[in-house]
């Protein structure tokens, strides 16, 4: 603590902000956060490579011993770095990592939504775009067919892996204890009467999309809905995405779940040669 201290005594010369009190609301941990992000915007905005101490805590208007504090814990998680010599700090490696993760993400649904778009029009049913994420499956983008009934799935909506095709196309490339460790964490709640809720069936079911090339929910996530879905593949081979269609039971009948797989699958490959993947 004693570099920032005497940063802050060798700084502009400017007294602290005024000390602001503390919240009885039960508010802490959110409001630590907040200011921690406040802090990490105002270093990301810092000229000449970098920002003092004292500057810091008068911008965000805090204490120097609560910014001190703040700043530190984000160095430790390398979100931030200190320059002993210039005495500033500036933005750290982690947080260049977090930025990077976003942009792929971004630049991944660009690439992917020309394909969702053919596959659209090829099954004339909407077509989703999902990640795994803490043992869901998340939706990115989704491509609304043009039908009077229609399904809809916001992009950031999470769904189980168990019960989603979009899930049981990402378990494929799971290890059978990372599979298993996910069922452990989430479990196989019943939504529908078709939910498997068995780790033996759920893992039979898997051999047979691993077989064909595309997994299949069949009112297993909701009444009446059926999605099919295939794999994506990045540069190194890992299963990074699924990309299904989804629809009415009524429209997706059972003659056509092999030629909507089939569809869904060349649509997947295309997204993953685009990503890198080498694709037989």
């Amino acid at each position: 603590m004693a570099r920032q201290i005497a940063a802050a005594k060798s700084g502009n010369g400017r007294g602290a902000a005024p000390r602001s009190q503390p919240t009885r609301s039960g508010g802490d941990h959110v409001q630590a956060l907040v200011r921690a992000l406040t802090l990490l915007n105002r270093v990301s905005e810092a000229v000449d490579g970098g920002a003092t101490f004292t500057d810091l805590a008068q911008q965000v208007g805090l204490p120097l011993s609560t910014a001190h504090r703040l700043l530190t814990t984000r160095e430790q998680e390398r979100y931030v770095r200190f320059d002993h010599e210039g005495r500033h700090w500036s933005v750290g490696p982690q947080a260049f990592l977090t930025g990077c993760t976003f942009t792929k993400t971004r630049s991944f649904v660009g690439v992917s939504r020309p394909h969702m778009r053919q596959l659209m029009e090829d099954c004339h049913e909407t077509v989703n775009l999902a990640i795994e994420d803490q043992g869901e499956a998340i939706y990115l983008a989704q491509v609304e067919c043009r039908q009077m009934m229609r399904t809809f799935a916001r992009p950031g909506t999470r769904v189980p892996l168990h019960c989603s095709a979009v899930g049981k196309a990402i378990m494929l490339g799971m290890s059978d204890k990372a599979l298993s460790k996910v069922l452990h964490q989430h479990g196989m709640p019943r939504l529908t009467v078709k939910t498997i809720t068995s780790p033996a069936l759920l893992r039979a079911d898997l051999e047979r999309a691993r077989t064909v090339g595309y997994a299949v929910d069949d009112e297993e996530h909701a009444v009446g809905l059926r999605c099919i879905s295939a794999p994506v593949y990045d540069e190194t081979g890992d299963l990074v995405a699924a990309v299904s269609v989804s629809g009415p039971m009524a429209r997706i009948v059972d003659e056509q779940v092999a030629q909507f797989g089939a569809l869904a699958l060349q649509a997947a490959r295309r997204i993953s040669a685009e990503m890198g993947a080498s694709i037989k």
